[in-house]
């Protein structure tokens, strides 16, 4: 290949003679870049790439737009930040308590705006949840000074939730440029978000305890039977329940990716279906279905505003189950009348479905035609 003999070969190779560089550019044609980059391991690369010079200096100038570039990846950055924090944990809390202790936490409606519009990843979208985010802000953090002792605070805190309200306002500060960026990756790593143990949890629902809170509900309380009912024959979510009844418009015309427009409710012949399209939160709901009679209930209550913490005080008190009971029960028998891929769709799990927009058509017109089914097995148990 490369036009030698072999006994030139040996000497090239045992170093007694040195390779001139028209064979060298002969070699380099039977490599590929991976293979070379393979060849200049550590030291070498670096020479190759121009961050060390001939005589072991470093190219300070190129290593600071490698740095620049780098913290422009999400993935760099954390591995260049966990480097630093493992390696100068030590140097870090001395440079970062000078620079840190001028900051003061202090909620703010700005702080709150970003909280609900401008936050990365999972925004709030639940007034409750800034209400109490409120609460243990004011109780824990409001005047205090950034400070180690502060973070050993938040970090030992029996309430994990002290973590999340610590971390969303240390990005908060970074995304109004309050705080550098190394600190900003060193208080993320040091506190770490509220941890989730998901392990199996039996939630033991009988169908006489269900039949018994409908019952009382239906005697004593009708609107709060509205939403209990709703939400077990179409297995939303207390939170989607209650927004889909305050902002109930059956006549609007409304866009449904892959389907084209379509008005939000659709009466059928044993049921109905709403599309309720919230994709602004982080649980999806998109299509619900329920029955004509609980149609009426709807067209009855809808508009009106109801607290979610008045429900669970009212049912708490009366020995009743809890709405979120109505979403586990609505799956099991789902997932044992029409199988686990309708189930999925009519209780807009589409993390777990992962379809097509075609599938998608396919899987609403299966689920008009299945749902009765699923209505008549709850109607004969509650």
């Amino acid at each position: 290949m490369l036009g030698i003999s072999s006994s030139s070969l040996h000497r090239y190779l045992k170093g007694v003679r040195r390779i001139p560089d028209s064979l060298t550019r002969k070699m380099l044609q039977h490599l590929s870049e991976e293979e070379l980059m393979e060849i200049l391991l550590g030291g070498e690369k670096l020479k190759v790439l121009g961050f060390i010079r001939e005589d072991g200096s470093i190219d300070y100038s190129m290593a600071v737009e490698f740095l620049k570039i780098a913290f422009q990846d999400e993935y760099l950055r954390s591995l260049i930040l966990d480097f630093v924090v493992k390696e100068y944990r030590e140097d870090l809390k001395k440079m970062l308590g000078i620079s840190l202790s001028a900051v003061e936490f202090r909620w703010s409606p700005s702080f709150e705006e970003f909280l609900m519009h401008r936050k990365r990843r999972r925004k709030v979208s639940s007034m409750e949840t800034v209400n109490y985010y409120r609460g243990l802000f004011m109780r824990h953090l409001e005047g205090r000074r950034l400070s180690m002792s502060l973070i050993d605070e938040v970090v030992n805190h029996p309430n994990k939730w002290l973590r999340n309200i610590f971390r969303h306002y240390i990005q908060y500060l970074y995304h109004r440029r309050l705080i550098p960026p190394e600190a900003y990756g060193w208080l993320t790593l040091v506190v770490p978000s509220r941890s989730y143990k998901m392990e199996p949890r039996p939630y033991p629902i009988r169908d006489e305890d269900v039949r018994r809170t409908l019952q009382h509900l239906k005697e004593n309380h009708e609107a709060y039977y509205t939403i209990y009912r709703f939400m077990l024959e179409s297995g939303v979510r207390i939170v989607h329940a209650l927004r889909i009844i305050r902002s109930w418009n059956p006549e609007e015309e409304v866009e449904v990716p892959g389907l084209g427009f379509t008005r939000r409710l659709i009466v059928l012949d044993t049921h109905a279906r709403y599309y309720a399209g919230f994709r602004d939160v982080v649980k999806r709901c998109e299509w619900v279905y329920f029955s004509l009679e609980t149609l009426k209930l709807l067209e009855k209550y809808g508009g009106r505003k109801f607290s979610r913490r008045s429900i669970y005080k009212y049912v708490s008190r009366r020995g009743l189950l809890h709405p979120k009971y109505m979403r586990k029960y609505s799956w099991r028998i789902m997932v044992k009348t029409l199988g686990r891929e309708l189930a999925r769709f009519l209780q807009s799990r589409f993390g777990e479905l992962k379809i097509s927009e075609l599938r998608y058509e396919d899987l609403l017109g299966e689920a008009d035609e299945a749902y009765p089914k699923y209505l008549n097995v709850v109607k004969a148990l509650v």
